[in-house]
């Protein structure tokens, strides 16, 4: 095994590695550190899946389940790029694209009849969504901006949209029956198994079964109401109309894999419910299914001229929908993982409250975000700002976050028991033992889901927030509602914790909307805050403020502390990664910054020196944090227009500032005579480099698919500068 591993990903992310990674290497080399890759990326994850159905020399190996052993070791050291977390459409186009490229894989199955359907959907099934994430994610997670770069966006303050007082712009959510409200929870006091089964007048269903839980696991259990959600949209649809603003969607269909396509589904039956009413018969004729979104039932109905007069004349009845792309009249409603909550959310706030209409223009929106679990933070967050106006990056301090995640804590590893019900009755959760743990009353259609937390992540997460708070000395909030049943019993965790400890007085605890204000308050007066969260809400704060403070979330240091002792440093988000391959396809410009793998790097390598006693790593890792300093106080970041630098330009400059550094150094004389000639070739052929990548713009390119691209030629559009690539190697 390699000293650390690389993570061959998806889009954006993937494509900027066959640029960087040589460089990773040639650098690494010379310290005697190894650097391999294993793939995650959702076209890997799908043929390793299937090798049954494909040729000895298609089959590959599965390199998620050897990481996701990997990570349960002291020796794992891995660096995570932001791979797809698969949408059901996303999904579908992969595997239509590996089956064009020769793979004989299997149709999805979008309403399996037979075992062997039900199986290889299955199969698909454990791939969409949030598949990666829980396996590797064996620890609790430390994201910060890294000092760089937060002392370059307070030198160069990104633009803010300015906030109204009177803005029409704000959140609703439903008043009830959600999974906020119905959610109960308690801690097993001796490990048990459990099962969950449906009684109904027509007998028992088992829903599942098999479940393990260690002793002191936090369990949980909820629904919402699919009769309530249906109100609340209709209500809400109608509000947006009578108030002249934006209907806009905000979920996220990747992570919550099972319940928020669902949810989804739900908002493209009402905004078109006269169309499903009068033409509900023909629609599941045609094999539509709301959950795909409203561009799979354009697709389908093409061609059905009563149809699509008919979805005209509801949509010109219907208050504007919040665009992802005015110009190519891709809506909210289109696809579950086109608007996802957490990068929608902090874009939308960060502009003003304004989102783009169908007009190409930007309005007032209604944000509708159905559940009331997390909605009062970006409720909370508008309200702020439109008291107070735009937050100023130059002055404000920054938000830092440690994540309860380790081990698939909380509502991200629900899917398994996720369900939508088919019949009324009574859903229970039965231990070992025949105690009735959780049991609500639901109705067809209802989505009950339950989730849990381990004991031993739950305290791992409270000691690595004392570590950070010492460290830090600053302010730190545990964001945790006492009327919450799941917050309430991690309460009961953190508190002796802190207590034992002699640091209770360092720490406050605050429901979600009380400690969004008192976050933005900190930060306004440019102090600084460590927000201590659970799962999702480690997902949506880390988008939120960084966005807010430094106009994206993919410049984070993200270091997960592994619970037996490696690390794994993650590089920030993807999604605006679509995007960019577009551009690159189009006009062969990568804007993808690498910013956060180059933070991640320097971590990596002094990790590594940490766990290996190697010095020489250290020296790498420290000369990283120079080049990172040096491509941002030198403006060699990529510009989103074609024809000036882009990514590539970025990893020269980062290359030769690595180069400089090493050779600049003292602490050790053979990594700086190895790496001088390095750094005077790359300065001296600067101009001859510059050339070659600026020459290589403007054209389309060909890179052999989308999500499973050629290697070879990738490699020519990534490295187009032969003369770096002769100094690399």
């Amino acid at each position: 095994m390699s000293d650390i591993i690389y993570t061959k990903v998806d889009e954006a992310p993937e494509l900027a590695s066959a640029s960087f990674l040589p460089i990773i290497q040639k650098f690494a080399k010379a310290a005697g550190v190894s650097v391999g890759t294993k793939d995650i990326s959702l076209a890997g994850r799908i043929l390793a899946t299937f090798p049954e159905h494909l040729s000895e020399e298609q089959r590959q190996s599965d390199d998620l389940a050897e990481l996701g052993r990997l990570v349960k070791t002291p020796e794992a050291n891995v660096i995570k790029l932001p791979n797809i977390s698969a949408s059901v459409p996303q999904l579908v186009a992969a595997i239509k694209e590996l089956q064009a490229q020769g793979y004989a894989l299997p149709d999805y199955p979008e309403a399996p009849k037979t075992d062997e359907e039900k199986a290889v959907r299955a199969k698909y099934d454990g791939i969409k969504g949030s598949a990666v994430n829980p396996v590797l994610r064996e620890g609790n997670s430390d994201r910060r901006a890294a000092k760089p770069v937060k002392s370059f966006a307070q030198s160069n303050p990104h633009r803010m949209g300015d906030w109204a007082s009177d803005s029409k712009t704000h959140v609703s959510s439903m008043s009830g029956n959600d999974f906020f409200s119905n959610e109960v929870s308690a801690t097993l006091d001796k490990a048990s198994g459990a099962k969950i089964v449906l009684e109904t007048a027509g007998g028992e269903t088992v829903l599942k079964e098999g479940l393990e839980y260690p002793e002191g696991t936090v369990v949980d259990a909820t629904f919402m109401s699919a009769a309530a959600l249906k109100d609340f949209l209709a209500s809400e649809i109608k509000k947006s109309k009578e108030d002249g603003i934006l209907f806009s969607l905000h979920l996220k269909a990747t992570m919550m894999k099972v319940s928020d396509p669902i949810l989804f589904g739900h908002a493209v039956k009402a905004y078109l419910a006269p169309v499903f009413e009068k033409h509900g018969d023909k629609l599941k004729e045609l094999g539509v299914n709301p959950n795909s979104g409203l561009g799979d039932l354009l697709e389908r109905v093409k061609g059905n001229d009563e149809i699509m007069a008919d979805i005209d004349a509801c949509m010109d009845e219907r208050p504007p929908m919040y665009m992802v792309d005015s110009d190519k009249g891709i809506t909210n409603l289109h696809v579950s993982s086109d608007v996802i909550i957490d990068a929608s959310m902090p874009a939308l706030i960060r502009a003003g409250g304004k989102g783009w209409g169908p007009d190409g223009k930007e309005h007032d929106a209604n944000c509708v975000i159905p559940d009331n679990s997390y909605a009062p933070v970006y409720d909370e967050a508008i309200n702020f700002f439109k008291e107070n106006g735009k937050l100023n990056p130059a002055t404000a301090g920054t938000v830092q976050n440690i994540g309860l995640m380790a081990q698939k804590a909380e509502e991200y590893g629900s899917h398994p028991t996720t369900f939508e019900l088919s019949d009324a009755g009574t859903v229970k959760m039965i231990l070992d033992d025949g105690t009735v743990l959780h049991e609500h009353k639901v109705e067809a259609g209802d989505i009950w889901r339950s989730s849990s937390a381990r004991k031993a992540p739950i305290e791992d997460w409270v000691n690595l927030a004392i570590s950070r708070q010492k460290a830090e000395g600053c302010r730190a909030i545990f964001w945790l509602d006492a009327n919450r049943a799941h917050d309430a019993e991690l309460i009961s965790y953190v508190k002796p914790i802190l207590e034992a400890q002699g640091v209770a007085d360092k720490f406050e605890i605050m429901a979600p909307r009380e400690a969004t204000r008192a976050s933005l308050e900190t930060i306004t007066k440019g102090e600084n805050t460590i927000a201590i969260t659970g799962n999702v809400l480690r997902d949506y704060l880390t988008d939120l403020f960084p966005i807010l403070e430094l106009a994206t979330s993919a410049k984070m240091l993200s270091i997960v502390k592994l619970m037996n002792g490696g690390g794994l440093f993650e590089t920030g988000a993807g999604g605006s990664a679509p995007k960019h391959v577009q551009q690159l396809v189009e006009q062969n410009h990568l804007r993808w910054d690498s910013l956060g793998e180059f933070c991640a790097l320097g971590e990596s390598l002094k990790f590594l020196a940490d766990a290996r006693d190697n010095a020489k790593a250290r020296v790498l890792g420290n000369a990283v944090e120079t080049a990172t300093q040096g491509i941002l106080d030198n403006g060699r970041s990529p510009s989103r227009k074609v024809g000036e630098p882009d990514n590539r330009d970025s990893h020269y400059w980062f290359a030769r500032y690595w180069a400089e550094a090493v050779a600049a150094q003292s602490e050790d004389a053979e990594l700086a005579a190895h790496f001088a000639p390095i750094a005077k070739e790359l300065a001296e052929k600067e101009a001859d480099i510059l050339s070659e990548l600026a020459a290589a713009q403007g054209q389309a390119v060909d890179l052999g698919g989308y999500y499973h691209t050629d290697a070879g030629k990738t490699a020519s559009v990534m490295r187009p500068s032969q003369t770096l690539n002769s100094i690399i190697g």
